[in-house]
């Protein structure tokens, strides 16, 4: 696996790799990760990802990021309260 690009954002990484004839697209935020897995075949290379990211998606991106931390903070407070 190989990464090809990167795409700035002022709150995550974003890296798009390359591995057998799939693109993977990874955001990651703290130690929370989400990857998106595009066959070659289904997009226009980097720059259709580009396109894809637009800001209805990168909104939920966030969102769904919030949701991850606030599950993992309750799910680390109920395990300091055993």
């Amino acid at each position: 696996m190989r990464v090809i690009a990167t795409i700035p954002h002022p709150k995550i990484s974003i890296s798009i790799f390359s591995m057998n004839d799939k693109y993977q697209v990874q955001f990651v935020a703290g130690p929370m990760e989400q990857t998106f897995k595009i066959a070659h075949t289904e997009i226009d290379g980097v720059e259709g990802i580009r396109k894809m990211l637009d800001e209805e998606f990168m909104k939920r991106i966030m969102e769904r990021f919030n949701e991850m931390f606030l599950s993992f903070k309750a799910a680390r407070e109920r395990a300091e309260g055993l």
